[in-house]
């Protein structure tokens, strides 16, 4: 006769195989996991090892001459040198700055064989033979330029920082103009602009950013040295007026 603790124990049974034990889940995992991963282990193990990339040889400096403001330089660069720091570091010509050094805020404009260029962007080897303009170069004998003057007189910078790039800007600005070259803003570009109106001006000068927000003076400056109201003046006298100001 079947007592009763044996039918509970009988009926108990199936049920403890059909939960294995923690243990052995985790055993069972790990063994799947291993025997997924060998033929990926395989094909690492047996892929070759990429060659070392060949470092290319360095091209040594040579001499490169520049004529700047008037002045031959002759520089021991490497081709890859820009004009921006063959002029800065090389020359020692520090006047010209470098701000985004991506040829997008004007600071390191100069004058290159009368036009203006972001010094950034091009290479110093590509400009030998040709007449450099930087900010140092546009006073003549302690004698400020007509553009120099107009900014001094109309407070056309705050920081200064863009200031030397936007005094060769300006400077090519007016003589592009007298040369009779269009903008967008030129209402026919197939003749000479009327005048040097604002919006002439603000698009003619729209590659060279002021984080100072000067524009407004910055106009003004330009369009009072084309009209001549910029004369020169001499360096001296503009130092002392301006300390004098200060002072007071």
């Amino acid at each position: 006769m079947t007592t009763r603790n044996e039918c509970q124990d009988s009926g108990d049974e199936p049920a403890a195989l059909l939960q294995p034990s923690r243990r052995r889940f985790l055993q069972s995992a790990a063994a799947a996991a291993t025997v997924g991963a060998a033929p990926h282990l395989r094909a690492d193990a047996q892929t070759p090892a990429a060659p070392a990339a060949r470092v290319p040889d360095s091209v040594p400096p040579r001499p490169v001459t520049l004529t700047v403001n008037g002045r031959a330089y002759t520089l021991q660069l490497e081709p890859r040198v820009t004009l921006l720091d063959a002029l800065r570091e090389y020359a020692g010509l520090m006047g010209t700055k470098k701000g985004c050094d991506r040829g997008q805020c004007g600071a390191c404009t100069v004058i290159v064989n009368g036009r203006r260029i972001n010094s950034c962007l091009t290479l110093a080897v590509m400009h030998e033979g040709e007449t450099i303009t930087t900010v140092e170069g546009l006073a003549s004998n302690g004698v400020l330029s007509p553009v120099q003057r107009a900014f001094i007189e109309h407070d056309a910078f705050q920081c200064g920082y863009c200031t030397p790039g936007q005094l060769c800007s300006a400077t090519a600005l007016l003589d592009e103009f007298r040369n009779g070259t269009a903008s967008v803003v030129t209402a026919d570009v197939r003749t000479r602009p009327a005048r040097l109106s604002d919006d002439e001006i603000r698009e003619r000068m729209s590659g060279n950013i002021c984080r100072c927000g000067a524009y407004a003076n910055i106009v003004a400056a330009i369009r009072a040295a084309h009209e001549g109201g910029g004369q020169a003046a001499n360096v001296r006298s503009i130092v002392h007026r301006m300390t004098d100001h200060g002072n007071a």
